[in-house]
């Protein structure tokens, strides 16, 4: 899943962004919220994490701006400022999730986690799909009952055709959420070929001209 992160402070910011990148998510670090903004209004991100105290504009108008701007993207809020009254009002301002500084890694996964089966309309952990199932959680794929090894970019891919099922995602829709490639490369075709090697070639259909997809 690719995030955006608009954080200001260089130390937090860098921790933030090596601790993901380190768990397989992809991070795009704003430092302020005009460049922020700019990143949310093109939508390549699946959550937003995005602090309030920045240089240029408060995170709440970066918050209120981008929703009136009809952008729906998950929004978790990040900031020192613990009052109840401040989390109250990023709510009503539009934020999905607050999580108050200092944090712990792993609850601030899991709450980006939550976050992204919201937005993708399932609550659950585990999406199946005939005889294969994925414990999104642990990142753990089984295939007719039997554990499956996939690469990082293999079951990203995987992931997003499933979220997607029943729809058409073209090949620039997938390289904005999966790659960070030259969008040239045969990476996609290559990653295609080696999920149908594993899971059946009627599983990914190709739609010729346009893209690839799940059936329902």
């Amino acid at each position: 899943m690719r995030l955006l992160l608009i954080e200001d402070d260089p130390l937090l910011g860098q921790g933030i962004m090596l601790a993901l990148q380190a768990r397989n998510y992809r991070i795009d670090w704003q430092q302020t919220g005009s460049a922020g903004l700019h990143v949310m209004q093109q939508g390549s991100a699946g959550v937003v994490i995005l602090d309030l105290n920045l240089p240029d504009m408060d995170g709440l108008e970066v918050l209120q701006q981008a929703r009136q701007q009809g952008i729906a993207t998950p929004v978790l809020i990040l900031t020192a400022r613990d009052a109840i009254e401040e989390r109250i009002t990023g709510l009503d301002k539009g934020a999905d999730d607050y999580l108050v500084k200092p944090f712990d890694l792993d609850e601030l996964e899991a709450r980006i986690r939550a976050l992204h089966r919201r937005a993708s309309g399932r609550d659950q952990e585990y999406i199946e799909h005939g005889d294969l199932t994925i414990n999104t959680a642990a990142r753990e794929v089984k295939f007719q009952n039997h554990s499956m090894t996939l690469g990082r970019r293999e079951y990203d891919l995987l992931l997003s055709l499933l979220n997607a099922k029943g729809r058409v995602l073209t090949r620039r829709q997938i390289e904005e959420e999966i790659y960070e490639d030259d969008p040239e490369s045969n990476a996609l075709e290559v990653h295609i070929h080696a999920l149908r090697k594993k899971f059946g070639k009627s599983l990914i259909r190709t739609v010729r001209g346009v893209g690839y997809m799940v059936e329902n």
